[in-house]
């Protein structure tokens, strides 16, 4: 009976690029959606696609004896609750540091300097000088302090912003004072520019609500580079739609955004369609990982990144 192991890929491209494999696995092709060009019941462990839709990954538990499951996203909601303790899941924490940090700071620096403004004023061919905010000496809230948070961090610290940084407890590094998140209602009235780029989890679902955002001073920008849910869409869009505050999003609740929603009409709603990790820096930095994981997987390790359940 052979040892070998099956490890799926979800495209060609990502099998040639992670070039030849420890002789104990063997690489095939399986994107979720049609049958794999072996059993099933075979795969042992499963990359999922990037940025598949819901549906398409539930399709990995036809695959009944999957023992590890590696995402092409930081973020894992819902693969718990998808994998159940079946298989291990790894997530690609790291990838998308860089490319999501640039997302943030384009989006602050978009909103607060008039990017959209001037867009629309070039398509009318209207010379139409303003002042506005900009990034310097506004007081940022930063709320989430892991990876892509520290990226963040580093990229703002040359834009002589007061940052305030919010981490799950109260605490210092290197780097100066984190407050807890459940002080963060009673920061926000200082709170110029809030960036949120924390994972989504019942304790963050909906953590900028409609008190959160009462509290925040008139003209404030909600920068979401995080989840979707974790800001209240009705919420935002009363704020936006009022006029006192300002929204600059990545991601959004429900996903893809509605024609016809109300966030499409407010000029103080800039609207990104979940780009922030998706750069030409995503696939070579995707390779380097999986090189790394299939020769730990061979070896019998865990591999980097793997969820530890709580």
């Amino acid at each position: 009976m052979s040892t070998q192991r099956r490890i799926s890929f979800p495209t060609q491209e990502l099998i040639d690029a992670v070039g030849p494999i420890p002789e104990n696995l063997k690489a095939v092709l399986w994107d979720l959606e049609n049958d794999p060009e072996t059993p099933l019941e075979d795969i042992d462990i499963a990359i999922l696609p990037y940025m598949a839709n819901p549906q398409t990954l539930e399709n990995v538990r036809k695959a009944p004896n999957v023992k590890v499951v590696q995402t092409q996203t930081t973020g894992f909601d819902g693969m718990i609750d998808l994998i159940g303790d079946r298989a291990d899941i790894n997530t690609a924490a790291g990838v998308h540091a860089a490319a999501t940090a640039e997302m943030a700071l384009g989006l602050a620096i978009a909103s607060l300097r008039g990017f959209p403004q001037s867009v629309r004023d070039q398509q009318q061919g209207r010379w139409n000088p303003q002042q506005w905010p900009g990034l310097a000496d506004r007081t940022v809230g930063l709320v989430g302090v892991g990876g892509i948070g520290e990226e963040i961090r580093k990229r703002l610290e040359p834009f002589e912003v007061n940052l305030l940084r919010f981490g799950s407890t109260a605490r210092t590094d290197e780097h100066g004072e984190i407050f807890a998140t459940s002080e963060l209602a009673a920061r926000a009235p200082e709170i110029e520019v809030l960036i949120l780029i924390v994972p989504l989890n019942d304790s963050t679902r909906h953590l900028v609500d409609a008190q959160l955002l009462a509290k925040l001073p008139d003209g404030a920008t909600v920068i979401n580079v995080a989840r979707g849910p974790v800001v209240d869409t009705d919420a935002i869009v009363a704020e936006v739609a009022s006029g006192r505050l300002n929204m600059a999003s990545d991601v959004f609740d429900p996903e893809p955004l509605p024609a016809g929603h109300p966030l499409w009409q407010h000029p103080n709603a800039l609207v990104i369609p979940h780009n922030g990790g998706n750069t030409k820096a995503f696939f070579p930095r995707m390779v380097k990982l999986l090189k790394k994981q299939v020769q730990a997987w061979a070896a019998g390790n865990d591999g980097e990144n793997l969820v530890h359940r709580s």
